[in-house]
């Protein structure tokens, strides 16, 4: 059996996997702006709409909680220890639920590598429109680890009302 065969056999190798993927990506994405952008810069791909910048957050989502970066840290360790614990309450047999808890628990550990290593998140892609005068109304940057873990909730959404939906149809027939 080859090496890959054999990691992917169970749902916990899976979503570890697909965890280790993601963090790959993210580390490498920021490696890459960490080279290329000066921190706080910006070189603009699509004017008036789409950013690429280097700008670090010590907050949360949206910034908020800032300046709280080590308390963020252990809040990341505490959700990475719950989701641990409490994986076997959600159906990981399927493989859709096994990308969604990957793709979480592979962000949670981007972000926590930057706060950990360089004391913020790096957050490196900007959406925005340019206002007449100048002015910006943005999105908040992101990276990779906060695209994984809004993808792998928005998948156990999905999934919970999946399986709600389903659990209704058969008590409708009945």
């Amino acid at each position: 059996m080859s090496p890959l065969n054999s990691m992917l056999r169970t749902p916990n190798h899976r979503i570890a996997l697909i965890a280790l993927l993601v963090i790959t990506l993210d580390q490498l994405t920021k490696q890459i702006v960490l080279r290329l952008i000066p921190y706080t810069q910006e070189k603009v791909v699509i004017e008036g709409f789409f950013k690429f910048v280097h700008w670090g957050n010590t907050g949360s989502a949206f910034s908020m909680f800032r300046g709280n970066n080590g308390l963020l840290a252990g809040v990341a360790v505490f959700a990475l220890l719950v989701l641990f614990l409490s994986r076997h309450q959600f159906d990981s047999r399927t493989l859709l639920s096994q990308v969604a808890f990957g793709l979480i628990f592979g962000g949670i550990m981007g972000n926590l590598i930057d706060r950990l290593w360089a004391g913020r998140v790096i957050d490196f892609i900007y959406f925005y429109l340019q206002q007449q005068g100048g002015t910006e109304i943005g999105f908040p940057a992101f990276n990779v680890a906060d695209s994984a873990i809004c993808t792998g909730v928005g998948l156990v959404f999905y999934i919970t009302w999946r399986s709600d939906h389903a659990g209704e149809r058969l008590k409708a027939k009945g």
